[in-house]
């Protein structure tokens, strides 16, 4: 545990930002696996859709620093290989 008050307040913040990133991350993840599931269906609208908002959690995620930009560009790239093969 943190001795003096500046570590003790830097330890709250790292609490909250941890909880922040996590609900990113897990938003991120989930438009991942929407995209996934909607071009298993074969629907193209929905596809087309579904890889926008999965592009746009992603790169918000990246700009928030919650995962890393080079994670979010190569995941972007096989989930446009994805929906370019079907």
């Amino acid at each position: 545990m943190a001795n003096n008050k500046s570590a003790i307040k830097r330890w709250h913040q790292s609490l909250k930002r941890r909880d922040r990133n996590r609900s990113t991350r897990t938003l991120a993840r989930n438009a991942v696996r929407h995209l996934r599931e909607t071009v298993a269906t074969g629907d193209a609208d929905a596809v087309k859709a579904a890889l926008s908002t999965a592009f746009s959690t992603l790169d918000r995620a990246a700009k928030k620093g919650a995962i890393h930009t080079g994670k979010a560009d190569r995941q972007k790239s096989r989930l446009a290989a994805l929906v370019a093969k079907q």
